[in-house]
């Protein structure tokens, strides 16, 4: 029988996720580049972004791991594309976006907080994309005995 067409590797479930993260937290990055261009430099505007950049990165960290845990333990060697993430996921994905896009068309926020809010968001998005590729890159299949071990013969 034929896997369906939408099925891919777990493997490339992993690279899959690498792009829509790298491709999130590039948009998101540079977003807040252009706020930073728009706003009055202030020599705290790139510690608070670090900041934002290691507290959101420490959770992309953890929340990446998961995810290739989960990959990972798929039974099965092949599944739908879409199971890069898993409801919750794409749950907490929408739920970012959509409030992100709010945030930055309801004026309720300053330029600067955009500049510096967006950088670090987005650096730590796209780390979590370069992870993703790393554990890509490492990923090994799993090794199964041969015939000859199983039925005990040499």
């Amino acid at each position: 029988m034929n896997k369906p067409f939408y099925c891919v590797k777990k493997r490339t479930l992993l690279a899959i996720a690498g792009c829509v993260w790298l491709a999130a937290g590039g948009n998101v990055a540079r977003l807040g580049i252009i706020s930073y261009v728009n706003t009055e430099f202030a020599f705290w505007q790139p510690l608070v972004s670090l900041t934002v950049f290691a507290a959101f990165g420490l959770m992309f960290y953890k929340m990446s791991v998961k995810h290739n845990k989960r990959i990972c333990g798929y039974p099965e060697p092949t599944r739908p594309f879409w199971n890069f993430f898993d409801i919750k996921a794409y749950c907490i994905m929408i739920f970012m976006m959509g409030g992100g896009i709010w945030l930055r068309y309801s004026g309720l926020v300053p330029e600067v907080f955009i500049a510096v809010f967006y950088t670090g968001l987005g650096c730590a998005l796209a780390g979590a994309g370069v992870l993703f590729w790393v554990m890509f890159f490492r990923y090994e299949q799993p090794k199964f005995p041969e015939k000859n071990e199983l039925s005990g013969e040499s």
